[in-house]
């Protein structure tokens, strides 16, 4: 083949080209919609690999470090070992690119005026879980079950671990050095990782997690690093006290009655070794009385112990400390970028908490709907096909505040003009409206609260025929209730008073 180098040479040159119009081409169209952006920018991105591979290749072709292509070169001048055969060279020159080209057809030559649309049309496969809603939230139920099923997590509900998961200060840093805290920090910045490269392509992320990395060098090795200011070692002084007072005992052999229990709790409250006869126990005990423990002969401490199911504390290593540190450094950086889904992620859950299946159903359907044909143009026509209001920033209510308010139901009212009114809230509202208040006037009838909820003419005006009758019977009549008075004291009606009075009796 390496006479055909030149020609794979030519070919990579025209690869990169093409891919690099393309690429200009697919940014000057503007995405429409979350969902076209997204898949704008896996597409894009592909190419800018498919580019980087390529230009590796010839960059190993420039080296020529096999000194193929230097040959091939001379070749074409007619340069052989039996001397200069121009005429010959050419032919076999010719020969060889023909086969090439039959075994290796090249693509259609693509120039900048070409039309590019059934190249742009390429949709890469994007999988997201149904959790993840097309990449608008975080899926970090497996983390979770991990976390509060450990030593070093909590037993917290899954809103509430969504804040704290990316704040990795707050756990003890002794719980940090089991293999169960290692692994479970590695999973999750691979999932934050992986998130990311999803929803955000065309990021450099490899760049931002490089400057994380010399950035947390330099703080290390500083000691500014939070949690980490002793690069993970115990310098704290060792407590000079135990659960023995031995200001009380004179010798080893008194210390030897207080038990082997309690002789081993006080050795291992003073990271001492703990086995041994009883006799040494009290020994090795009893000479913390009067030597500093800094001063103690090393053999006479506990070394750091292994568990084999990996939930102990294993050895801390300043090198483990540091990968430790480092991993939750990214971590940090990445729940930094992600600060935005990190919050629509719990004003999702927190949403979920109210509904029932049927209705996560009937929202995941509808996000997934609007998701197709949103547009991010604001002044453009919104796809809406469950009809639902406008709110205030002019786009469709969330289907899900929609059922809250009862917005399906329909309310109509006959003193209005059979005018109708979506919502209890919106119904209610309209008895106290002018258009209400003047049916009610046109009807003759007082709009007071007896006749809340009365919608129908009819209804309206029996209510208020029965109103009249009762204030009827019961209306003050004072000819008969009107009391007077006369000079001896006695009682009377107006109209019996009147009458008497007109007679002269009184």
């Amino acid at each position: 083949m390496s006479s055909t180098l030149l020609e794979q040479t030519r070919s990579n040159h025209e690869e990169i080209e093409r891919l690099e119009r393309i690429v200009v081409q697919d940014l000057q169209t503007e995405p429409s919609s979350s969902k076209d952006r997204l898949v704008q920018g896996h597409r894009v991105r592909n190419m800018i690999q498919s580019i980087m591979r390529t230009t590796e290749k010839l960059v190993e072709t420039y080296e020529d470090k096999d000194g193929a292509r230097e040959d091939e070169i001379a070749a074409l001048g007619g340069h052989t070992a039996t001397g200069i055969n121009v005429y010959s060279a050419f032919y076999d020159r010719l020969k060889e690119i023909r086969e090439y080209h039959r075994k290796y057809p090249s693509g259609p030559l693509v120039d900048a005026s070409a039309d590019y649309e059934a190249l742009l049309k390429v949709e890469p496969v994007i999988s997201f879980s149904g959790e993840e809603g097309a990449g608008r939230y975080l899926d970090l139920h497996d983390l979770y079950n991990q976390y509060i099923n450990s030593k070093f997590g909590e037993r917290v509900e899954y809103s509430v671990y969504l804040d704290v998961f990316s704040q990795p200060e707050k756990i003890s840093r002794k719980l940090k050095f089991s293999r169960q805290y290692k692994k479970y920090m590695e999973a999750l910045l691979e999932y934050l990782v992986n998130f990311f490269q999803r929803t955000e392509p065309l990021q450099d992320l490899d760049k931002m997690l490089s400057k994380v990395e010399t950035d947390f060098e330099e703080q290390f090795a500083d000691g500014k690093v939070v949690g980490w200011e002793d690069h993970g070692q115990e310098n704290e002084p060792q407590p000079q006290h135990s659960v023995i007072d031995l200001d009380y005992y004179t010798t080893a052999e008194e210390l030897i009655e207080v038990g082997p229990e309690k002789l081993k709790e006080a050795l291992g409250a003073l990271g001492l070794k703990v086995g041994g006869t009883l006799q040494q126990r009290a020994e090795r005990l009893f000479l913390t009385k009067d030597t500093p423990l800094e001063k103690l002969d090393k053999k006479h401490f506990a070394k750091p112990i292994v568990k084999q199911n990996g939930d102990a504390k294993s050895t801390q290593e300043p090198d483990s400390a540091k990968q430790i540190a480092l991993t939750e450094a990214k971590v940090k950086k990445l729940c930094s970028l992600l600060d935005e889904t990190i919050e629509r992620t719990k004003q999702n859950i927190v949403k979920k908490q109210a509904l029932t299946y049927e209705e996560m159903e009937e929202e995941r359907e509808g996000e997934e709907e609007r998701a197709e044909e949103e547009s991010d143009d604001e002044e453009g026509d919104f796809y809406n096909p469950l009809k639902l209001p406008m709110g205030w920033d002019g786009k469709p209510i969330p289907y899900w505040l929609y059922k809250l308010h009862g917005l399906g139901q329909k309310f109509e009212c006959e003193i209005c003009g059979n005018s109708v009114y979506m919502g209890r809230r919106a119904f209610e509202r309209h008895f106290k409206e002018f258009q209400h208040q003047h049916g009610m006037r046109c009807l003759g009838i007082p709009n007071t609260k007896n006749f809340n909820e009365i919608t129908s003419i009819e209804e309206a005006k029996e209510l208020w025929k029965k109103i009249q009758e009762r204030q009827g019977v019961n209306k003050w009549r004072p000819e008969l209730e009107e009391e007077y008075e006369d000079r001896e004291g006695n009682i009377y009606n107006k109209k019996t008073y009147s009458d008497l009075q007109r007679q002269g009796l009184i």
